[in-house]
């Protein structure tokens, strides 16, 4: 078959790529021009832009607002109660609407210990990848949103014009739980309309292999401080460690509430939590079955430098477990002296932050109450709980058409994608499929990783596949029969007012 051709999909015959416009002409354009386009994906990583820092937020903003401008494109930054929105439009006269969500913001790096400067897009040899662009934000998220606008700029410059209208929702705050994305959206409402949503993103693993994950799991952060007070404990400074012989002490009372939480096997313990978990479908349990015909475990292993899983489990069992089961984790626990030397103290306050990740049927709201409830039952009601933005779960049917042009996508070259349930992450999908309505659908070939993490990185001849792949996509989707079905439509319809703007 030709590598433009697609397949048939059930829907009727399908209109054929290669009909609208040869894409291996937009191929060798991308090849042409791909120092340039390399060089812009740099520039992009070279900007810091850490939302929780608020650190070269608003030059980043410009940055992706002019790059839009300079593709062709309008471009506005649009102010939130936190940091902005970039929102954009590509008109061509297109039937399809497609809206390209993404993100500007990154994660902090103090602390971490980094082979280049983590600011640097420096392309260095990488582990047994290759050339690689080594930089916070290579991989998530500003190596395929420069790699997205340089596919754009391609497809306009060969073919004249997209093969869809696009709108642009690139928002500064995802890094941050998408606090104030539900506000945009609510304000915005009227001109969001689109046939479906793309979230571009690198998604082939170690070993070349294309993954197309149909959703996302939601999330609740929060975050807990024990203080000394009217139960005991120093009230207002860190004391003498020695008097912790006959004065209590925060740090103590935390670790025990947080052990209630969940069981040394790491099963959440709080009450209710399972209530509204919803099994897998039939159609996830068959996604399931097929997935654990392909799933290597070596690779995750491998990718996140861990030895073995926590569960003595495998195949379906092992997959289920990663992909229908909420967890609660702790992200991280300050309190008393972390100096040089020794300190022999008494805190006075102890906080720990955390997050639950959601799958169908949990709701944020509940989830918070569950939480305090939890702590109100086992004596720590006074404790200081502050919940940060959240949102749910979102997940869209292997069957709609939005995700058989991603699947036609890799199978174009010669790559059978491995479809997965979801994705254990997190992002704010809820706000398209739900709120308004628009199918979702999130990849494209190259591979990056280390996420959060120091030496995080894309490789270089992952990018060149991602825009080409990209191309291919809008073609895909635009030849696709309309689709107004969103997944889960009843649950969603049951449960739209949670976490909704």
């Amino acid at each position: 078959m030709d590598e433009t051709d697609g397949p048939e999909t059930g829907h009727g015959k399908r209109e054929t790529v290669t009909a609208m416009i040869d894409l291996r002409s937009i191929d060798a354009f991308i090849d042409d021009h791909f120092n340039a386009h390399l060089e812009r994906m740099r520039a992009f990583v070279r900007q810091p832009s850490i939302s929780g820092e608020g650190v070269g937020m608003t030059e980043m903003a410009d940055l992706v607002a002019q790059t839009i401008r300079e593709i062709g494109g309008t471009s506005e930054i649009v102010p939130t109660s936190g940091w902005p929105v970039v929102y954009g439009e590509l008109h061509e006269g297109r039937p399809q609407t497609l809206l390209l969500y993404g993100m500007y913001d990154v994660q902090p790096v103090a602390g971490e210990a980094w082979t280049v400067p983590p600011f640097g897009g420096e392309v260095i040899d990488f582990e047994d990848l290759g050339p690689c662009v080594v930089s916070r934000g290579a991989t998530n998220q500003k190596g395929p949103l420069a790699g997205l606008l340089s596919a754009l700029q391609s497809i306009r410059t060969v073919a004249g014009r997209l093969p869809v209208n696009v709108k642009f929702v690139v928002e500064g705050e995802e890094e941050l739980g998408s606090r104030h994305l539900p506000e945009f959206i609510d304000r915005q409402r009227d001109r969001l309309s689109a046939d479906g949503t793309y979230f571009a993103a690198f998604s082939q693993d170690r070993t070349g292999k294309p993954i197309l994950w149909l959703g996302v799991k939601g999330i609740v952060f929060f975050e807990m401080t024990c203080r000394g007070g009217g139960w005991g404990g120093p009230a207002t400074r860190g004391i003498h460690g020695s008097q912790g012989a006959w004065i209590a002490s925060p740090v103590w009372r935390m670790l025990h509430a947080m052990a209630t939480m969940a069981g040394p096997d790491e099963r959440i313990r709080i009450d209710g939590i399972y209530d509204r978990v919803h099994a897998p479908s039939p159609e996830d349990e068959a996604v399931l079955a097929a997935l654990a015909e392909t799933f290597d475990p070596s690779v995750t292993l491998r990718s996140n430098d861990v030895r073995r899983f926590k569960y003595d489990l495998r195949g379906v069992e092992l997959l289920r477990r990663y992909l229908f089961e909420p967890i609660l984790n702790i992200d991280g626990i300050a309190g008393g002296h972390f100096g040089p030397g020794t300190k022999t103290l008494l805190p006075h306050e102890i906080t720990a932050k955390m997050h639950v990740r959601l799958v169908p049927d949990m709701e944020p709201e509940d989830v918070r109450e569950k939480i305090v409830a939890h702590l109100a039952r086992i004596g720590c009601a006074d404790f200081d709980v502050r919940f940060e933005e959240g949102y749910p779960w979102a997940k869209m049917s292997p069957s709609a058409p939005i995700s058989q042009a991603m699947i036609r996508t890799f199978r174009s070259f010669g790559r059978e994608p491995e479809v997965w349930p979801n994705i254990a992450g997190s992002a704010p999908f809820y706000l398209f499929s739900r709120v308004l309505q628009q199918p979702f659908t999130m990849g494209g070939l190259g591979h990056g990783g280390r996420a959060h993490s120091p030496n995080e990185y894309a490789t270089v001849d992952g990018l060149r596949r991602f825009e080409k792949s990209v191309a291919r996509f809008l073609y895909e989707f635009a030849s696709s029969e309309p689709s107004s079905t969103v997944s889960s439509p009843q649950r969603a319809d049951q449960s739209a007012g949670a976490g909704a703007p």
